[in-house]
C-alpha cells in the first residue's frame, strides 16, 4: 500500500486526470450506448462488456478489506456494504436487464476496468490502510456527516435505479423507435440516471468524509456530465416538440 504523501500524490493526480477527462469528453463521445461506434475497436455484446467492465472494482475493494487488519472495523464494514451493493448491481444485475444488443468496445471496457480498479485503491485504500486508526469509531454511525451521506447516497441509488428502469422499459420487444424518457426525475433533467449516480457518489463522500470520496465524485461528474450534455442537444433535436431545454437540464436539476 501507498504511503500517506504518496496516496494525497495520487488523488491529486486522480483529480487533475478528471478535469482533462471532463474537457475532452465534449470533444469525443465515449463510444458505448446510444454513441457506440465500430471505429472503437473490436466489441463484445454490451451486457457482457459491462459486468467485464465494472466486477473489477467489487472484486478488489474486497479484496483490499480482506487483506486489511481493519476488517472486523464496524464502522469500515458499513463503508464496504455500501459500495458494494451499488457495485454489485452495477456488475452483475444491471447489465443482464438490458433488453438491447448493443455493443462495446474493448477498448472502452478496459479503460472502465483500469479507472474502476484505481478507484478501489482510492476508496478502500483510504478506508482500510490509510485513514487514522481512530477516525471511524461505532459513534460515526449516528453522526451527522454520516447519517446525510446515506440518505443522499441511498436516494441517489433509487433515482438511478428507477431512471435506467423506465429508459429500459420505453420500448416492446421488436421495436427499435426512439421515445423520449419522461417522469420522475426525468421531468427535471435529461440524464436522470446520471444525476442519481452522482449523488450517490456525492453521499459516499460526505458519508466517509475523505477526499478519496471526493474525487471519486468529481470523476462521476466529468465522466457523465459531457455525456449528459450530449445527449440533452440529441433530444432537443429528435423531440422539438415534446421537449423544453429551458425547464428540463442536463444532469443537476435547475443548474445544468
Amino acid at each position: 500500500m501507498l504511503s500517506l504523501p504518496a496516496f494525497r500524490l495520487f488523488l491529486i493526480v486522480m483529480a487533475v486526470v478528471a478535469v482533462a477527462v471532463f474537457v475532452s469528453l465534449f470533444f469525443v463521445d465515449a463510444g458505448y450506448g446510444k454513441f457506440y461506434r465500430p471505429k472503437w475497436g473490436p466489441s463484445v455484446d454490451n451486457r457482457l462488456g459491462w459486468t467485464l467492465m465494472e466486477a473489477p472494482v467489487f472484486i478488489a475493494m474486497l479484496l483490499l478489506w480482506w487483506y486489511s487488519d481493519r476488517r472486523t472495523d464496524t464502522t469500515r464494514l458499513v463503508f464496504l456494504l455500501l459500495f458494494e451493493i451499488h457495485y454489485f448491481h452495477r456488475s452483475f444485475l444491471f447489465p443482464w436487464q438490458i433488453r438491447g444488443r448493443s455493443r462495446m468496445p474493448l477498448s472502452i471496457i478496459m479503460m472502465g476496468a483500469l479507472f474502476n480498479s484505481l478507484n478501489a485503491l482510492m476508496q478502500g485504500g483510504w478506508i482500510f490502510y490509510l485513514s487514522p486508526a481512530d477516525m471511524y469509531p461505532v459513534s460515526w454511525l449516528t453522526s451527522l456527516p454520516f447519517l446525510a451521506g446515506t440518505a443522499l447516497f441511498f436516494f441517489g441509488m433509487s433515482v438511478n435505479i428507477g431512471s435506467d428502469s423506465i429508459i429500459r422499459n420505453l420500448r416492446q420487444p421488436g421495436d427499435t423507435a426512439h421515445y423520449l424518457p419522461k417522469g420522475r426525475m426525468f421531468t427535471y433533467v435529461t440524464s436522470a440516471n446520471y444525476f442519481g449516480e452522482f449523488v450517490e457518489w456525492v453521499g459516499f463522500a460526505i458519508l466517509t468524509w475523505s477526499w478519496s470520496g471526493a474525487v471519486f465524485a468529481l470523476w462521476t461528474f466529468a465522466n457523465l456530465a459531457p455525456r449528459a450534455s450530449r445527449i440533452h442537444d440529441m433530444y432537443e433535436k429528435e423531440f422539438p416538440d415534446e421537449f423544453d431545454p429551458k425547464k428540463t437540464k442536463r444532469m443537476i436539476p435547475f443548474i445544468f
